[in-house]
């Protein structure tokens, strides 16, 4: 219901439908009124009263009653304690339900199962059992509007807490992983589109006062889904290692070598985790390749011919899984992961030819513009014939880096850190003005190429 705030009193009163036998009780319709006032002021006390009246006699006069008196019981929990608190949360658990009852049209079965499950955490009144199963209800019938960052964390975070109390067994820990992650990502991408729409028309200075509010709102929630990601990833750690999966997916294999998403899945998480040097990753690959020779069957086979030294067989499985997507986002995608094999590898002329690559399927992938910023960084020792021009490839990396966080908001904490690293390497201020280079260019003549400004005093 938390989206459901920003209506304003007038919309409320104004743009929703009102039963004739509700709307003829004029004490409610007066109530309702007063209750609307006091609230638009956050004087929560004053509207609790005329409030409860509307909502216990009228409940489907106007939907304010439901998305008001969220805001109204909230504050009563927050100033209260004991078994008056318990009350308050009782009377909000019934309202969310009520919602449901009186404006099901308008109320979402995800956002009702994800508000009661958040209310009763918050208040240490739920177990690890009913959040994970209360989630994975929302999550599996409802999934296009589960959108909240926090739920899904903790959708995940339970199911891990009940893996280690040996009620959960690791391959569904698995399967939730990769299907919130790639929740994350799809609701990611969404606002990364507004973003990269906008980006343009802001930096033109063209915005409308419209279109900065959802610019402003599409960057901040970016930024909430990249937290959850990291956290997300942080809470499943070391269970996700190649000790743990190679002996997991070889006990699983026979059982599952038909089954087209686990084999994907299995191979992916293996990929990911850079667990490409056993034999079960070949096996998951060939696996793959004969259920669903895809794009991403490819990058595995390209992998593995890298890892065999067969670099010319490996860049035509790379070429080959490019030209088999259409769709631009997954190319993207394909792109980066072949730039990332090309990274472990060494070769980062290649890897930034495909990371590039990524960018241009995809201006929203800040992932590639991190790692063209780690190879550049990387690179220092080899760019330059003194101290001062080694050190500036520095701000090039940091000026890739910062074009991460820009384009996808949900890597700014990532890229944040990774351009106060890279300025804290590139040369400081007592050497620029030493050198007389302020203000100046400096070339590359290695393999990075191109050059960079040096600030000025």
């Amino acid at each position: 219901m938390k989206t459901k705030l920003y209506f304003t009193a007038i919309a409320l009163l104004g743009c929703m439908a009102i039963s004739n036998a509700q709307a003829q009780n004029a004490e409610c319709v007066t109530n309702l009124s007063i209750y609307t006032e006091h609230v638009k002021v956050k004087n929560y006390d004053a509207a609790y009263t005329p409030w409860k009246m509307v909502y216990e006699t009228c409940p489907g006069l106007n939907r304010a009653n439901f998305i008001y008196g969220e805001r109204i019981l909230k504050d009563k929990i927050k100033k209260s304690s004991g078994a008056e608190k318990d009350g308050f949360i009782k009377d909000l658990l019934a309202l969310y339900d009520n919602s449901v009852k009186h404006f099901p049209a308008k109320t979402k079965k995800a956002d009702v199962i994800i508000d009661k499950v958040l209310l009763r955490y918050q208040n240490k009144m739920i177990s690890d059992d009913e959040v994970y199963t209360m989630l994975g209800m929302a999550f599996n019938e409802d999934k296009d509007n589960f959108k909240n960052p926090k739920a899904l964390y903790l959708y995940f975070s339970s199911l891990v807490d009940l893996h280690k109390a040996g009620k959960k067994d690791l391959q569904e820990v698995f399967d939730v992983y990769d299907e919130v992650v790639e929740k994350i990502e799809v609701e990611n991408k969404k606002l990364t589109d507004i973003i990269t729409k906008l980006l343009p028309k802001e930096e033109a200075g063209t915005l409308t006062t419209k279109e900065k509010k959802r610019l402003k709102a599409a960057n901040k929630n970016s930024e909430s889904f990249g937290k959850i990601a990291g956290s997300v990833d942080a809470k499943l750690g070391p269970l996700a290692d190649c000790e743990n999966l190679i002996p997991l997916y070889q006990k699983t294999f026979d059982a599952n070598k038909t089954n087209v998403v686990w084999v994907k899945r299995a191979v992916g998480l293996m990929f990911n985790k850079e667990c490409t040097d056993d034999p079960m990753f070949q096996k998951l690959f060939e696996a793959q390749l004969a259920l669903d020779p895809s794009a991403d069957a490819y990058v595995y086979g390209g992998t593995l011919k890298m890892k065999n030294g067969d670099t010319k067989g490996a860049l035509a499985d790379f070429d080959k899984a490019l030209s088999l997507e259409t769709d631009t986002f997954k190319r993207s995608k394909i792109a980066y992961k072949v730039a990332v094999i090309n990274k472990r590898k060494g070769s980062k002329s290649s890897a930034r030819k495909y990371a590039q690559k990524a960018i241009d399927f995809d201006p929203a992938n800040g992932k590639a513009y991190l790692l063209i910023a780690s190879l550049y960084a990387s690179s220092a020792n080899q760019c330059g014939s003194d101290t001062f021009e080694k050190r500036a490839i520095y701000w090039k990396a940091a000026d890739m880096a910062r074009k991460a966080g820009r384009v996808d908001p949900s890597l700014s904490g990532t890229a944040s850190k990774s351009v106060r690293s890279y300025l804290a390497k590139a040369p400081t201020k007592e050497m620029i003005f030493n050198k007389g280079m302020a203000g100046k260019t400096v070339s590359f003549s290695c393999w990075v190429g191109g050059s960079v400004k040096v600030p000025s005093l």
